[in-house]
């Protein structure tokens, strides 16, 4: 006569409560800190999908063509979506009016956020953890106000690394302000 055995997981009882959920870890509070940007840089008033030059647009392989919108989790800031149908990936740019750049350095926003410049204005590259199909660079324009750069996978296969995501998210915030600086001073970052 052969007997079955099993192991079974122990049972939790009714006066135990329910199985409390795992803990998400949340990052210290940021001590990123950023340069003064040389110069304010205001959206107020610009259309996003107006940053970009055409020649802009080719030159980063973005061959469709760009989509406004709007970003509600930035209190509506208005967006353009870019994508390069060949290499499978977009960009989203945000002109977001309504918060600066330190949202993204708050002990909520639950990202990894490292200090760069972006044509000489302060930066960062912000990682958001699990998710590796997309990297943002928020750029310090103005007082209260940061351009936000979304660049992700778009289906490609296989999906691009994160550090190319996140280069490509400051190749398009380099062009980006150096449209910012032509709008607002007339001429080019040095």
């Amino acid at each position: 006569m052969l007997g079955g055995c099993a192991v079974l997981a122990p049972q939790r009882s009714a006066e135990e409560g329910p199985v409390p959920p795992e803990p998400v870890p949340v990052p210290a509070e940021s001590t990123v800190s950023l340069p003064t940007r040389p110069v304010e840089l205001s959206l107020r008033g610009l259309e996003p999908c107006g940053v970009l030059s055409q020649r802009q647009r080719a030159a980063l392989g973005f061959d469709r063509d760009p989509l406004p919108g709007v970003e509600r989790g930035f209190a509506d800031a208005g967006t353009c979506s870019y994508r390069n149908s060949r290499a499978k990936v977009g960009a989203r740019l945000a002109l977001v009016t309504g918060e600066g750049v330190h949202v993204w350095t708050s002990d909520t926003a639950q990202v990894r956020a490292s200090p760069v410049t972006v044509e000489g204005m302060p930066a960062l590259v912000i990682r958001t953890p699990g998710l590796d199909l997309a990297c943002n660079v928020a750029v310090d324009v103005a007082e209260g106000q940061h351009l936000d750069v979304l660049y992700r996978d778009d289906g490609a296969s296989p999906p691009p690394p994160l550090d190319r995501l996140c280069a490509g998210a400051r190749r398009v915030a380099e062009a980006a302000v150096r449209s910012l600086y032509t709008v607002s001073t007339g001429t080019p970052p040095d």
